[in-house]
């Protein structure tokens, strides 16, 4: 599932920060479930899910 996939942080999946970026999500999803996507479609996959964005506070 995507949500426990993400649950971890970017840092555990190679990033130096803690942002997701559509980008970053993008490349997750093609790797743990071999789909491919493209960012708009990305974009669309917070609001189905229920979540929101953030900014990181520092």
């Amino acid at each position: 599932m995507l949500a426990s996939a993400r649950l971890p942080g970017p840092g555990a999946h190679g990033r130096p920060d803690q942002t997701w970026t559509l980008s970053r999500i993008k490349t997750l999803i093609g790797r743990r479930f071999h789909k491919s996507y493209t960012v708009q479609d990305v974009a669309a996959l917070p609001e189905r899910h229920g979540w929101t964005c953030q900014v990181p506070c520092c």
